[in-house]
């Protein structure tokens, strides 16, 4: 599958973020995370998935597993409308898709924008949320979305046979 984004350089790529809701609430992946944005379809559920991830789809005969962020994230989950969209990333080599309520825009975010994510507890480690941005009057959640899943769940839901 063609990056949409590969011709870009990683210096042209190093600052932007795809923004995104689920919910009301604004979050921030890294551009060079993207492979492609496509609106939700037909999703294939698959046995003994995990909750939050919905099946797979056949994108241009390719089979990607398909994460709904906002059950990852554990929030309620949502009808489907028009305006959601799978983001698809490349992860270790697999594809995957998240989907997200809506896509917002790509933007510029400095790193001397971005504050780490304060400590919750000792007990508490989020390990996907790296850091808050704020951009205008909007606060957006950092998020690497290579460690929205661990080992074990990316080896799980990516070894469809």
């Amino acid at each position: 599958m063609n990056n949409e984004f590969e011709n870009l350089s990683e210096d042209t790529l190093k600052n932007k973020f795809l923004t995104f809701f689920i919910e009301n609430q604004l979050f921030g992946i890294s551009i060079s995370d993207v492979v492609q944005i496509v609106g939700i379809q037909e999703i294939t559920e698959v046995p003994e998935f995990p909750e939050y991830a919905k099946g797979v789809i056949n994108l241009r005969g390719i089979i990607i597993p398909i994460i709904d962020v906002r059950l990852r994230l554990k929030k309620e989950e949502a009808p489907y409308n028009e305006r959601t969209c799978i983001i698809v990333t490349n992860i270790n080599e697999s594809y995957i898709g998240f989907i997200v309520d809506s896509v917002n825009e790509v933007t510029e975010i400095y790193e001397e924008n971005i504050s780490v994510t304060p400590k919750m507890s000792a007990d508490y480690v989020n390990t996907y949320i790296t850091g808050i941005a704020k951009i205008e009057s909007k606060i957006v959640l950092i998020m690497n979305i290579k460690k929205m899943l661990n080992e074990r769940e990316l080896e799980f839901i990516t070894n469809i046979e």
